[in-house]
C-alpha cells in the first residue's frame, strides 16, 4: 500500500550534526503533561478587565453610523456607552 510514496528523506545523516540543545532550546520548547499541550505564554496577554460577551439590541440606523466609520466600530460604541456612563 505504501508503494508509492517515496522515502522521507533524514533531517541529517550523521548524530553529530545535530542541533545543540541548550537551555534556550528547552525554554522555547512545548511543554506537556501526558498528552496535553500545556499553555506557554503565547498570544496576547491577560486583559486585567476581560470583556463580557452580551446580545444587546441596536437601532439599525446606529449600528450603520458605527460600522461607516470602518474597523473597530465595535470598541468604539463601548467608548460611546462608557462616556454616557
Amino acid at each position: 500500500m505504501n508503494g508509492n510514496k517515496p522515502d522521507t528523506k533524514a533531517g541529517w545523516a550523521d548524530p553529530d550534526e545535530a542541533p545543540e540543545l541548550t537551555e534556550e532550546w528547552f525554554d522555547q520548547a512545548d511543554k506537556y503533561h501526558g498528552d496535553v499541550l500545556l499553555k506557554r505564554g503565547r498570544g496576547r496577554p491577560k486583559a486585567e478587565r476581560p470583556k463580557q460577551q452580551i446580545t444587546l439590541r441596536l437601532d439599525a440606523d446606529i449600528i450603520e453610523r458605527f460600522r461607516a466609520t470602518g474597523p473597530g466600530w465595535q470598541a468604539r460604541i463601548n467608548e460611546a456607552l462608557r462616556k454616557a456612563s
